[in-house]
């Protein structure tokens, strides 16, 4: 069954750079289908959108596994915090390697979320994170913490 929920990510005329950046950091990913912005005003294009002539309109790509698409649009949204995806990791090697290529924006860093170059927020964190929680003081510690690492708890 095709995947019901595939996020839309918006970027401001960058989303090939982010999309190609995320198909490098996360295995099983890759670029599906591109579709682009007509050339001219006379193939439909907008006068607003002439700085976009040509360029990709909407990236649909997979990051391990799961859909998404990109859209180049134009400076009107930017992502906060309010929404982020949260990764899944089966030991501290894999943590470290993906706050490693993730973390862009140390201010934004607190328990296990980091913010990436894009300013995407993601969510770093072992499979085990219910059962590191049940540990005594696990909430205390977590919050003490920028990158999750898993012995602290």
């Amino acid at each position: 069954m095709a995947q019901k929920i595939t996020p839309n990510l918006w970027f401001d005329g960058i989303a090939k750079e982010a999309v190609d950046y995320y198909v490098s950091v996360f295995p099983d990913s890759k670029v599906v289908n591109t579709e682009y912005y007509p050339k001219s005003t006379e193939e439909g294009l907008a006068d607003f959108q002439k700085d976009l002539a040509g360029k990709p309109l909407v990236i649909d790509f997979e990051l391990a596994g799961q859909r998404f698409m990109a859209i180049n649009a134009g400076p009107e949204f930017k992502f906060n915090e309010a929404v982020s995806f949260a990764i899944s990791c089966k030991d501290q090697e894999e943590i470290d390697y993906y706050w490693e290529k993730l973390s862009s924006v140390p201010e934004s860093e607190q328990c296990g979320w980091c913010k990436d170059k894009f300013g995407l927020s993601w969510q770093v964190v072992p499979a085990n994170m219910d059962e590191l929680m049940k540990r005594p003081n696990a909430y205390a510690k977590l919050m003490k913490m920028k990158k999750l690492v898993i012995e602290d708890f």
